[in-house]
């Protein structure tokens, strides 16, 4: 990207980077908040992944380097929210709380600049295994590692065949028919809770699904992640939302080239 000018929104949205675990996409997302910038940022749950750093230390330089970017962004004027999540659910003990420039909350209500009012926050909250069977939640995530190793051998052997990128987990949300049954599930829960609060729409992520879907009266945004697609959603300043997929290959990543990939058989459909 070197030669490019940073572009500019009036806000932008960014959950599940997952700092602290190895799947953690850190390079790209340094990279990504280098040449994009807002006035406005939510970062929006799973920022950091508590349950990971419990079972082993992991928290190299990469990690750190994104803490300091985004602290750096707050130092220069940027309003930033950080939302917590069921991974960095100790950030929820912190509500109100000003870390440096950027503020602690549950949840937020963020204003567009053609008069929409869009919760924020980051899902957990309508996931029932998360609530209601914590130790069948920690199983999947255990689960979720498997589908990220699966991820880097079925790379190493793509990149010998001389063959692009393919995510085996994205494949398996968009194949797997109960995957995609808890996707849309979950989708109607965040869209009925917009209702419940009286709002226009609601942003969230959790579910490493980007999507931007019509609901009825009720607009549905997911941000998607940074472990798998490298998504964000910005604001542009006529309030229009977009997804962005962040697909640069740095020379300086680790291990295999990632080439995110977005599922788009969802994304910007009404349901």
């Amino acid at each position: 990207m070197s030669g490019q000018e940073p572009r500019t929104f009036r806000s932008m949205f960014i959950s599940d980077v997952h700092l602290g675990s190895k799947a953690a996409k850190a390079e790209f997302l340094i990279d990504f908040l280098r040449y994009h910038d807002a006035d406005i940022i939510y970062l929006v749950g799973d920022i950091v992944d508590g349950w990971r750093l419990r079972r082993s230390w992991h928290w190299p330089q990469g990690h750190n380097d994104v803490v300091q970017k985004l602290l750096r962004k707050a130092r220069k004027g940027a309003s930033i929210t950080y939302i917590a999540g069921n991974h960095d659910e100790f950030a929820r003990q912190f509500q109100g709380v000003h870390f440096g420039g950027i503020v602690v909350a549950d949840r937020a209500i963020h204003e567009t600049a053609d008069g929409k009012r869009l919760l924020v926050i980051h899902g957990d909250q309508f996931d029932t295994v998360v609530h209601n069977a914590r130790w069948l939640a920690y199983l999947g995530d255990h689960a979720y590692d498997a589908a990220m190793l699966v991820n880097r051998v079925v790379t190493r052997l793509r990149q010998l065949l001389g063959l692009p990128y393919w995510s085996f987990s994205s494949w398996a949300k968009a194949n797997v028919k109960k995957a995609v049954n808890f996707i849309g599930s979950f989708q109607t829960m965040l869209a009925e809770e917009a209702r419940r609060s009286h709002v226009d729409g609601i942003i969230c992520g959790h579910i490493h699904h980007a999507a931007i879907e019509n609901f009825g009266d009720v607009q549905y945004i997911n941000t998607g992640d940074w472990v798998e697609s490298c998504t964000a959603v910005v604001e542009h300043f006529d309030g229009r939302m977009e997804i962005l997929t962040w697909a640069q290959v740095l020379p300086e990543a680790p291990d295999e080239p990632f080439i995110p990939m977005l599922i788009e058989d969802r994304v910007g459909q009404a349901a």
